[in-house]
């Protein structure tokens, strides 16, 4: 009984020892690669047509509403076919504003590479883009 009982108290330290770890230790995402993730997060959401993800990766004063989101998502759709995010580049932060170039490609045109300056704002403690892409 008694190696039964060691183990299982080794076990226990170790996940506390994890708990801990990931309590104390945080997100160390550097804040470009932060900037790129809404570029990519917010670019996923409105290819599903997802409001509620398009919000969480778009600043308050460009979001509009989920009718005019999806009618222009469909018409660029449409026109274009999905859009991609190719590279997200030239991160610039200052304080809670940053810019970047955004690489896009369409579906219908994969080679045609639109390279288009962004820029984004730290709302509630995350980045979220502010402008629109190519549509």
């Amino acid at each position: 009984m008694a190696p039964f009982v060691g183990a299982l108290a080794i076990i226990v330290v170790v996940v506390i020892a994890i708990w801990l770890f990931s309590v104390f230790e945080g997100d160390r995402t550097p804040e470009d690669q932060r900037v790129a993730r809404a570029a990519v997060g917010q670019n996923d959401a409105l290819q599903r047509e997802d409001f509620a993800d398009f919000g969480v990766y778009t600043c308050d004063k460009v979001r509009g509403s989920e009718t005019d989101m999806v009618a222009r998502q469909r018409d660029s759709a449409a026109k274009r076919g999905a859009r991609f995010v190719d590279d997200v580049t030239d991160v610039k932060i200052d304080g809670d504003r940053a810019t970047a170039t955004v690489t896009y490609h369409f579906d219908k045109a994969p080679d045609e590479k639109a390279p288009v300056p962004m820029t984004f704002l730290r709302e509630g403690g995350a980045w979220k883009v502010c402008s629109t892409g190519p549509s």
